[in-house]
C-alpha cells in the first residue's frame, strides 16, 4: 500500500492532530466500503453539534456506493466533481431545515448545519476516513432526490471514503492533491474594533 502523503498544517501553536492533519483529498479508494460503525460514528458526531436553541436543523441523506441513490447524487454533481467523487464510499447530502415545523424561521440553520458538518469531518478523521465537501452540484436536482422537497435546503455534498494516494487523478486534480496547504496568516483574520467602540465605564 502506498504511504499516505503528510499534509499536516503549520500552525502558530500546536493543534490536536485530528485538526492539524485533516484536509480534503480527492484520491479515494474505490474498493473501500464504509463500516456501519464508522457511518454511525460520523453521523453521531454531527448529531451532537451545538445549535441555536438546540433546534438541530441539520438533515443528512446517505448514499452508499453501489446503490441507485449514489449514482443519482453523483450524476447531479458538476463534471469536475464527478471526475473523482465516484471513488467515494458514500456521498452524503447535508441540508438545513431553515423553517421549523411551526413555520418559524430558523435564521441560524445554515450556520448550525456547518457546525454539524465540521463535527462530522473531525470524527471521520478519527475513524481513518477522509471527507471532501462539495458545493459544485445542481441544487434543484439534489433537492428533488430527497423525500422532503421544499422543507430542507441542500447545502453541500460530502464525499466520504478512505484516502488512497495511489489513485491516479487527472489534472488539475493531481497537482492539487500534492500541493502544499496554506491559509491566510492569523493576523489577517482578526478584525479591529472601530473608533466608535464605547470606552470602558470604569
Amino acid at each position: 500500500m502506498t504511504p499516505l502523503i503528510s499534509k499536516a498544517a503549520t500552525t502558530a501553536e500546536p493543534l490536536h492532530p485530528l485538526l492539524a492533519e485533516r484536509w480534503s483529498p480527492r484520491a479515494l479508494d474505490p474498493r473501500h466500503d464504509l463500516a456501519v460503525e464508522q457511518l454511525t460514528a460520523v453521523l453521531e458526531a454531527a448529531r451532537w453539534a451545538p445549535s441555536a436553541s438546540n433546534t438541530q436543523p441539520w438533515r443528512f441523506a446517505v448514499a452508499l456506493r453501489g446503490r441507485a441513490e449514489f449514482a443519482a447524487v453523483l450524476d447531479a454533481l458538476q463534471p469536475g466533481n464527478q471526475a473523482w467523487a465516484h471513488g467515494a464510499s458514500a456521498l452524503i447530502i447535508a441540508a438545513a431545515e431553515t423553517v421549523g415545523p411551526d413555520g418559524t424561521s430558523r435564521p441560524w440553520a445554515v450556520y448550525d448545519t456547518g457546525q454539524a458538518v465540521a463535527h462530522l469531518s473531525v470524527q471521520a478523521q478519527h475513524e481513518g476516513l477522509a471527507v471532501h465537501q462539495m458545493g459544485g452540484f445542481h441544487r434543484d436536482r439534489v433537492a428533488a432526490l430527497l423525500a422532503a422537497p421544499g422543507v430542507v435546503t441542500p447545502l453541500v455534498v460530502l464525499a466520504v471514503g478512505r484516502r488512497d494516494d495511489a489513485v491516479q487523478l487527472a489534472e488539475p486534480f493531481a497537482s492539487r492533491e500534492t500541493a502544499v496547504r496554506d491559509r491566510l496568516p492569523l493576523e489577517q483574520l482578526l478584525l479591529p474594533f472601530g473608533p466608535s467602540t464605547p470606552a470602558p465605564t470604569s
